[in-house]
């Protein structure tokens, strides 16, 4: 769901501004004075490499550090590795970061377990921060049992299809405002090799449950497939799932880009802002950079429709990067400070007036439409991404009940680990090393160990 490295990736944090101190291991900023030298003031804040998250970094010290004296030592990671080194720390209460990154799918399990300070207080108290103004969907998702918000959204998203209007112009094809899974297929045939080295479309094919997963169940969904149901009954190898997933691995096979089971978000971005393909179907947060003319070749040349269907009448995703505090932090003043200055109206503000409109990490906040420099800069996606967010149903994505919240995810702790496996074999698939109902075969075996622990 959102840019990431991949695990080939060396996981340090970016020297991005000058005397922003990074740290790419966790040090001694769990404890309680300060943290850097001299007794001054320092927080560690561990967060997955997108590039709202690079924004973050260049501005921090002359904003942020500059107004409050506390330095930020950013931790960087791939998102797979940033979960597994998250999980382990708030898990183990190790203490290692201040704050971290999390998205819908842990805030809720890890609010149930403890791990997470609660929000409210902190928002409320900021006259400034403006918790009302925060979209329902994102607060609901980064809320507990207890309707306490235990995140603060950094951004928010849901999916789209992206496609290039001047090469789908050029073949005389005109892109429905809510197209078909079967007719992006048949349009990817159409418009690989339109340009010298373009491919028909870019999908995620890395491993991993909120890489490769994260989209490939939007498509199950929509075929009328689900990991569960709602009485917890597995159906990896169900007719429905089968068919979705077969869908998927052809349409890579056939028209995807290149190395396609190495692919995540981050890579199709780079193909996408680099005129490598012609179609990429991925979450609405990609929007910003590919219509930034400083470091995309296809900015102004990109169209944006609701995610494909098939048997529903939507099929995006949700999700939110937030900003969570564990409950093993020495420094929740400090912390907090910092959580509501990421997640506020004026970082918005700080981000448009110094590296341009289009990227601000949007999606989370009502008034963020408001503001006439992003309703200029993102009128060619801002209101497809706010009625993609406002439409979607985590309750309800799919034909059948199910048994958790989620539309990309099944909200238990056990389907981190399911997840990750399941799209290992389907990625072997895509590189044409076994089938997919031999990788389904073994999924259903996975998710039926998990299943029974449900009931």
């Amino acid at each position: 769901m959102r840019t990431r490295f991949r695990s080939t990736t060396i996981a340090v944090a970016l020297p991005l501004a000058a005397g922003l101190i990074m740290s790419s291991c966790s040090g001694a900023g769990g404890g309680g004075g300060g943290g850097g030298g001299d007794g001054e003031k320092s927080i560690n804040v561990l967060m997955v490499g997108n590039p709202q998250m690079v924004d973050i970094q260049k501005l921090t010290a002359d904003s942020f550090t500059k107004d409050t004296g506390i330095k930020v030592n950013y931790t960087v990671l791939p998102e797979n590795e940033l979960r597994d080194k998250v999980t382990q720390d708030v898990a183990t209460g190790a203490g290692q970061y201040d704050v971290a990154t999390v998205g819908a799918y842990e805030v809720p399990i890890w609010a149930k377990n403890s791990w997470l300070h609660e929000l409210d207080s902190y928002a409320d108290a900021d006259s400034n921060f403006d918790k009302a103004d925060l979209l329902k969907p994102m607060v609901q998702s980064l809320s507990g049992e207890d309707s306490k918000l235990y995140g603060l959204p950094f951004y928010g998203e849901s999916s789209f299809l992206m496609y290039r209007k001047d090469i789908f112009a050029n073949k005389g094809i005109t892109m429905p405002q809510r197209p078909t899974w079967q007719q992006v297929a048949d349009m990817a045939a159409k418009v690989d090799g339109a340009a010298p080295g373009m491919k028909g479309i870019c999908l995620r094919g890395l491993p991993g449950w909120g890489e490769l997963g994260a989209s490939l169940t939007t498509v199950v969904n929509t075929f009328g497939g689900t990991w569960f149901t709602k009485d917890w009954q597995a159906q990896v190898n169900a007719p429905e799932f089968t068919e979705a997933t077969n869908f998927y691995v052809n349409l890579l096979k056939a028209h995807g880009e290149a190395g396609a089971s190495q692919a995540g978000f981050t890579e199709c971005l780079n193909a996408m802002s680099q005129s490598k393909v012609a179609m990429w179907y991925d979450a609405t947060s990609a929007a910003g950079s590919l219509e930034d003319p400083k470091v995309s070749k296809v900015a102004g040349k990109v169209g944006y429709v609701f995610a494909p269907v098939n048997k529903t009448k939507v099929s995006g995703w949700l999700w939110t990067w937030a900003w969570v505090m564990p409950k093993t932090t020495k420094k929740a003043d400090d912390a907090s400070k910092f959580m509501l200055w990421a997640s506020g109206k004026g970082y918005e503000q700080l981000v448009g007036q110094k590296l341009g409109w289009s990227r601000i990490p949007a999606g989370k906040r009502a008034s963020t439409y408001q503001i006439p420099e992003y309703k200029q800069a993102s009128a060619a996606f801002g209101d497809m991404t706010l009625k993609s967010i406002e439409e979607v149903d985590p309750t309800n994505p799919g034909v059948q009940p199910r048994p958790t919240i989620g539309i990309q995810f099944v909200d238990i702790p056990e389907f981190q680990d399911l997840g990750t496996k399941v799209t290992q074999d389907i990625a072997a698939a895509i590189a044409g090393r076994g089938t997919v109902e031999q990788a389904l075969a073994k999924g259903q075996k996975l998710a039926e160990e998990v299943a029974g622990k449900q009931k």
